[in-house]
């Protein structure tokens, strides 16, 4: 009973998270004008969810040597890109590395909220519907500003959907890993915490804010520095309510 109980909440929290980047999509005029701001908007998030979520949750296991996997995470990210990614041309439109990089940063994101959500069942169903719920409003902000950066990298409206879906199928992954291998599994969670906060802040430090520089004029910076501020005070706010 508590694996159906995971896997329901698993599949709520995957579709709920497309439910914005979908309304986004159908509408292509609106896309087109909020899509730098999409982007400035993720680099807020990817940050907040860095600095504010995983990092903290990380800390609170009282590890010391978890603070070796921030650079972990960014240097793993920086080899990945560097020597396996770079630019990949899929028929004939530059696809930018970052797209790739956002994918696998966001995969093992959604893998580690499958794990989450099926300890919190194993523990009670109570406390498995509230860290559902709290996953599910983490992940809405978040999938909008992910969906913004695959359109902006290169990804057609349809292949970017079609990623996101995937991606977030792997939170599938992680709450059957949850629940089969629970007890070692939580001694390599704050690791795996911090490990994807790094990959984060390098795809938000390197890959985004470099693409925003290139955009010039006042009014436009304004917007941008407001789309990160409302990033990173959207997943505050959310910490602050659940």
């Amino acid at each position: 009973m508590a694996l159906l109980y995971i896997i329901s909440a698993v599949i709520v929290v995957s579709l709920i998270s497309l439910v914005g980047a979908l309304t986004i999509a159908v509408n292509k005029r609106l896309l087109k004008k909020v899509l730098f701001t999409f982007v400035s908007f993720a680099v807020g998030t990817l940050l907040g969810v860095s600095f504010l979520d995983l990092l903290p949750e990380a800390m609170g296991y009282g590890i010391k040597s978890v603070f070796i996997f921030p650079l972990l995470g960014i240097i793993s990210f920086f080899i990945l890109e560097k020597f396996i990614f770079w630019h990949h041309r899929h028929e004939e439109k530059e696809i930018h590395s970052f797209t790739y990089m956002n994918l696998i940063g966001d995969g093992l994101h959604n893998f580690i909220d499958g794990a989450v959500i099926a300890a919190s069942f194993l523990h009670s169903i109570p406390l498995g519907v509230a860290t559902t719920i709290a996953i599910a409003f983490h992940e809405i902000p978040q999938e909008i500003g992910d969906f913004g950066v695959l359109i902006y990298g290169g990804f057609s409206r349809t292949r970017a959907l079609f990623f996101n879906f995937l991606s977030a199928l792997t939170a599938i992954i992680g709450a059957f890993v949850g629940f089969l291998f629970l007890s070692h599994f939580n001694n390599l969670l704050p690791f795996l915490l911090a490990f994807t906060a790094g990959n984060f802040i390098y795809i938000a430090g390197v890959d985004l804010l470099p693409e925003l520089r290139k955009e010039r004029g006042a009014r436009t910076s304004l917007v941008q520095l407001i789309s990160i501020i409302v990033g990173i005070l959207v997943v505050m706010q959310i910490n602050t309510v659940v």
